[in-house]
């Protein structure tokens, strides 16, 4: 059976269950994994940031919540697709949240945001 290597290409001796030829590929494999899970997670965070700033300046600093229509949100940049966690309530109506302010969608065009206190 003729085995590669996943870096480098050369062909594997050894076990059968040997994936790189060697102690360098095996670790820059490695670090190429790091590496990869590294910007996802700083790119996941910006858009959770962003989402937290765009509710943040749409529900004000004296509201507990506001009613405001999809397309606001969507062109100042929300990602709805991004929230830290989630909560049904006993209506079995779900709550988005990011970080401390929440959203749900209470019709197709409109979407409640309520600051957890």
């Amino acid at each position: 059976m003729n085995r590669k290597c996943k870096i480098c290409e050369k062909p594997i001796i050894g076990r059968t269950d040997k994936i790189f030829c060697s102690t360098y590929c095996k670790n820059v494999y490695h670090k190429k994994v790091r590496y990869a899970t590294k910007v996802a997670a700083i790119e996941i965070n910006s858009y959770l940031k962003r989402n937290y700033s765009i509710l943040r300046e749409v529900l004000g600093t004296n509201k507990t919540q506001i009613k405001v229509y999809r397309n606001l949100l969507e062109k100042k940049g929300f990602r709805f697709k991004y929230h830290t966690h989630f909560h049904i309530n006993s209506k079995n109506k779900m709550f988005l949240y990011v970080y401390d302010l929440a959203w749900m969608e209470f019709s197709d065009d409109e979407i409640l945001i309520v600051r957890k206190i």
